[in-house]
């Protein structure tokens, strides 16, 4: 008599229970198939993983690609199979060592001393779209009056992308983030995008500021170190991943500080945790629901289970920064805890070079609220708030709060 085999579930996995918590499933898997076989769209049958300790282990594997274009890669569209330009690729899909060229080009960039150096302006900027929002009344949408635009103001600085622009860039990101678009969206919408950037950097070739393009441009370009798709490549995945991400998650930790009073108060009191706080939100609401992708360069295991070259392996961030075994109580939210080991920003060679640009940002959000907007309030229960579903990002639409 032949074993029952396991059920084969689809991936992503479908948002069931809790908004604020991982699919229950992440975590039955977890605990009973940390290394699992799960079924994407085109029929492939990639590798879950989900334990704390595997995916770390994992992320610092060099036998375990991030090159979109390695037989096996597993995409989780069609949209993100068909969306691959060459000069689109950048370093982030990239193995060493020209992974590693490429991202020293901007190591200098996002180093901390230069990020802190930002802090006072965007304190400022905080304390502008507070103005502006207080100013206008006792409520608002938190992601359209504050959350949204405090990265995109931030990132376009840095780039030197004109903000008024803004929502032609937040519009087609988003697109481009969305699963459950067809091909000729997303490729329409990064067209559109690779486009615009490449005619600011012709300007940024005419005319250098002080700004991220403008060197790549003269530091990169011109000595023939990037063509001019590469330059806008980068740039490209710089503006997306320098709003949306934060952006969102900006709104997730708001909402669940708001949903734990006790530690909103302690917050209030205390605005000294809120570095702490920061690591916290981070591991706890993880805006990734997909997690990362690689494929098998090589034969290897991973959790004691065997995993063939070529076959994929889906890294599930948002699984194992909930692992019991890595955080004590994990599906609570508690300010004061070591929560240095989350994996929030991935971990490895291919760490977010950009964490922090986004540590910053949302220590200088989180700060800004507590001391200036103490009473805030969520003004609808979580079932009737829009949360984001069926992209790479997850997150909230709107946030309505009063004060």
């Amino acid at each position: 008599m032949t074993a029952t085999q396991p059920e084969i579930p689809a991936f992503p996995v479908a948002a069931t229970g809790c908004p604020m918590d991982p699919p229950p499933l992440l975590s039955e898997l977890r605990e009973e198939r940390p290394v699992s076989r799960v079924a994407l769209w085109d029929g492939s049958r990639p590798w879950l993983v989900t334990r704390h300790a595997d995916v770390r282990s994992a992320l610092r594997d060099p036998r375990l690609s991030s090159d979109v274009r390695r037989h096996g890669f597993p995409f989780l569209s069609a949209a993100q199979s068909e969306a691959i330009g060459e000069g689109l690729i950048t370093f982030i899909r990239m193995d060493p060592p020209e992974h590693t060229r490429q991202r020293r080009m901007l190591t200098a960039e996002f180093m901390v001393k230069r990020m802190e150096a930002m802090r006072p302006e965007i304190d400022a900027t905080v304390d502008a779209l507070l103005d502006e929002m207080t100013g206008s009344g006792t409520s608002a949408d938190l992601m359209e009056a504050f959350a949204l635009p405090l990265p995109s103001l931030v990132i376009c600085r840095m780039l030197g992308v004109p903000y008024e622009d803004h929502g032609y860039f937040q519009e087609r990101s988003q697109l481009v983030q969305d699963t459950t678009a067809s091909p000729e969206e997303v490729n329409t919408a990064l067209g559109e995008l690779a486009a615009y950037l490449d005619r600011l950097a012709t300007e940024k070739a005419a005319d250098p500021a002080d700004d991220l393009i403008s060197r790549l441009v003269a530091e990169q370009e011109t000595p023939g170190h990037l063509s001019r798709l590469e330059v806008a490549g980068m740039a490209l995945n710089l503006l997306i991943a320098g709003h949306e991400t934060t952006a969102n998650q900006i709104g997730l930790g708001i909402l669940a500080l708001r949903r734990q009073p006790d530690q909103w108060a302690k917050l209030v009191e205390r605005p000294e945790l809120v570095p702490a706080a920061v690591e916290e939100l981070l591991r706890h609401q993880s805006i990734v629901p997909t997690g990362l992708q690689r494929v098998a360069r090589e034969d290897l295991e991973i959790g004691g289970t065997p995993i063939k070259a070529g076959e994929g392996v889906l890294l599930q961030i948002g699984a194992a920064n909930r692992d019991p075994r890595a955080f004590e109580e994990p599906d609570g939210l508690d300010i004061e805890r070591n929560s240095r080991q989350h994996m929030a920003f991935g971990f490895g060679v291919h760490q977010c070079l950009g964490q922090p640009l986004a540590r910053l940002e949302l220590q200088c959000a989180l700060a800004g609220i507590v001391r200036r907007l103490p009473g805030l309030r969520v003004t609808r229960f979580l079932e009737e708030l829009d949360f984001r579903h069926g992209g790479n990002i997850y997150g909230l639409f709107t946030l309505p709060v009063e004060w």
